[in-house]
């Protein structure tokens, strides 16, 4: 309880640090900056390093390597120094740094891809993770070159320093994650409602624009279009923007908060930040009322019954 509570007195700091505000900021222009520079690659990149063609954010898979290679390189440094390690032991400890630096890189640039569309205390706390990291970057750097150049134990000596940097980062990681719901999806993911279960009268639809509402406390977002009504999901995956304060863009829902695009026929999201896709619900109109289902998750095929098709 005691390592607990220091720990959450210092992410609590963090949080309350209003002085790195200013820096965070202009980390964020600098980003921003830097995908405007793309030109017309810039929304496809930023795809890319969120994870959307994943479906899952692409940050924590890369965090993997650099936590992996590095680990591994303490291991092989230790069993150098104890003399267990044959001649090649240094070697692929200078391989395996060589290889954490890289993912490193990679996860730096799908972290601040991720991190530049937080907020407040998890916009501080992923500032001092970002400079966490880099501080251990730079050391396994250094280690990396002083192995190049035959100078083993001050290579070491930094290694070690970079893992204790590494393990602090992943602390910072894991409270962004796990605490600040960094990456989580954030929708509704309820089973409700399991029959149809009327919402809204039709004539009340305006033609192309969302209409939010809330059935027995999940909110749902209902667009009249094409002489059918579409349901989805009113919470936004990304961090649970009101979808009914939303847009149709080419026909697509799109985000009020960081401009995610969702398909009306299946919730799959056609542009990030959001990875995740948005529930769907069957609908159907009778007597003017419309009616929806949530469709199950196996469900590939749209079920959408037009007004005609009701009044048959």
């Amino acid at each position: 309880m005691r390592v607990r509570g220091l720990l959450e007195r210092a992410t609590g700091a963090i949080e309350r640090w209003e002085d790195l505000d200013a820096p965070g900021y202009q980390v964020e222009h600098g980003v921003a900056l830097t995908f405007l520079l793309t030109g017309r690659w810039a929304r496809p990149l930023q795809d890319l390093l969120h994870g959307v063609w994943l479906g899952h954010p692409l940050h924590p898979v890369l965090v993997t390597v650099p936590i992996g290679a590095w680990s591994s390189a303490l291991l092989l440094d230790g069993l150098d120094v104890a003399g267990r390690g044959g001649p090649a032991t240094g070697q692929a400890a200078r391989a395996v740094v060589g290889l954490g630096i890289s993912g490193a890189v990679a996860s730096a640039a799908t972290g601040l891809t991720d991190w530049q569309h937080a907020h407040d205390g998890a916009r501080r706390v992923g500032l001092v993770h970002a400079a966490v990291n880099s501080t251990a970057l730079g050391l396994y750097t250094w280690s990396f070159a002083d192995r190049s150049r035959g100078r083993a134990v001050r290579a070491r000596v930094t290694a070690a320093a970079g893992f204790a940097f590494t393990v602090a980062g992943g602390f910072l990681g894991g409270e962004l994650s796990y605490r600040h719901r960094l990456g989580v999806d954030h929708s509704e993911r309820s089973n409700e409602p399991r029959r149809f279960t009327r919402v809204a009268a039709a004539a009340d639809l305006p033609d192309g624009e969302p209409v939010g509402v809330d059935v027995d406390g999940v909110p749902v977002v209902l667009v009249a279009t094409d002489g059918g009504v579409r349901a989805v999901g009113g919470r936004c995956p990304h961090l649970g923007a009101p979808m009914g304060e939303g847009w149709l863009h080419r026909g697509e829902l799109v985000c009020p908060w960081h401009g995610s695009r969702f398909s009306l026929a299946d919730g799959e999201p056609a542009q990030g930040p959001s990875t995740a896709p948005l529930p769907c619900f069957d609908t159907r109109v009778r007597d003017g009322q419309v009616e929806i289902r949530r469709r199950a998750h196996w469900r590939s095929e749209t079920a959408v019954t037009t007004v005609e098709e009701a009044s048959r």
